[in-house]
């Protein structure tokens, strides 16, 4: 051989020494590459804490597990009555229904529905009453209007507001409540003659509302469907 074929030789002897040095050999052991769209439920990682953040599993709680979940209904209806009965079944179709909730925004609403029936307020009573409801007592408003005569009322408060009724059909949830309140009423003529109630005297006032709400709905808001006097 001539010396340049030599170096040559010499040459890439290093060169593949090098590369083997590098790139290493394979011995049988080596670990597969990583494929990102691999399964991995053969084995699968368990979740590592990480700061804060831990992955929890996807389980749902039945509801039979979740403590306390009915507390408040049970509560408030007696446990097996049908108004307990359909309370849970309004909580189940809706499970951001909450019981103690409702009952502060329907004292609240029933406050609003007095004193704005007693103003003659239609814009308030439309956004509180179904529109059956709402005719009812625009009917009122009119034929009072109309006589000349208008309603002195002050608000005292509310007694007490218990479930009576509260059941699910199909996606409309209703709950009924008796509402006893103290009220100071009166309709009096243009001259100031009172027509009926007393200005001065405090009344109880005992009423059975009923609400409704599309379970199903993004408006949260409960409309006022029926009313009537416990006498």
């Amino acid at each position: 051989m001539g010396f340049g074929t030599i170096f040559f030789i010499v040459v890439a002897a290093v060169v593949l020494y090098q590369l083997r040095s590098v790139l290493g050999r394979r011995t049988g052991h080596e670990r597969p590459p990583y494929d990102p769209y691999s399964r991995t439920n053969d084995n699968p990682t368990p979740p590592r804490e990480q700061g804060n953040v831990v992955t929890l599993p996807s389980r749902r709680v039945p509801a039979e597990e979740a403590p306390g979940r009915f507390e408040a209904i049970d509560k408030a209806a007696p446990l097996g009555s049908p108004a307990n009965a359909g309370l849970r079944r309004i909580q189940e179709a809706d499970p951001s229904f909450d019981l103690d909730q409702f009952l502060n925004g329907a004292r609240a609403a029933y406050e609003m529905v007095v004193t704005g029936f007693a103003d003659g307020d239609r814009k308030l009573l439309k956004n509180l009453l179904s529109p059956e409801v709402y005719q009812g007592f625009e009917s009122s408003i009119i034929e009072r209007e109309a006589r000349g005569e208008r309603m002195q009322s002050s608000f005292v408060g509310i007694d007490n507001a218990t479930v009576v009724a509260a059941e699910l059909k199909g996606r409309d949830a209703f709950v009924t409540l008796r509402i006893v309140s103290q009220l100071i009423s009166a309709t009096l003529k243009s001259n100031g003659e009172v027509v009926d109630g007393d200005p001065e005297t405090v009344a109880e006032v005992r009423d059975v509302w009923t609400f409704a709400r599309d379970t199903r709905s993004r408006d949260p808001n409960w409309k006022l469907v029926e009313t009537e006097s416990e006498e």
